[in-house]
C-alpha cells in the first residue's frame, strides 16, 4: 500500500466518521470509519518508514556514499 492509498483511506475513514449521517442496517459506519482511518495511518507511517530506509530523495540515512576529488592539472 503506497502513501497515497494510505492518505486517501485515512480521508475516507475521517469523512466516514465526521461528515456522514446516514444510518445502514447491518453495519456501523463510525467503525468503518474508524477502521479506515487507523489503517490509513498505520500504512502511511510504514510507507514512510520504508521511504527512508530507501533513502528517498533526502539520503538523510544513507552514509554510504563516496566521494571522489579530482586535482589533476589541466
Amino acid at each position: 500500500m503506497g502513501l497515497s492509498l494510505s492518505l486517501i483511506m485515512a480521508a475516507v475513514g475521517a469523512i466516514l466518521i465526521w461528515a456522514v449521517d446516514a444510518t445502514v442496517s447491518g453495519i456501523d459506519l463510525d467503525v468503518v470509519g474508524i477502521i479506515l482511518l487507523i489503517v490509513g495511518i498505520v500504512g502511511a507511517l510504514l510507507s514512510l518508514a520504508f521511504w527512508s530506509s530507501w533513502g528517498g530523495f533526502g539520503g538523510a540515512t544513507r552514509t554510504d556514499h563516496t566521494t571522489v576529488i579530482d586535482d589533476r592539472r589541466v
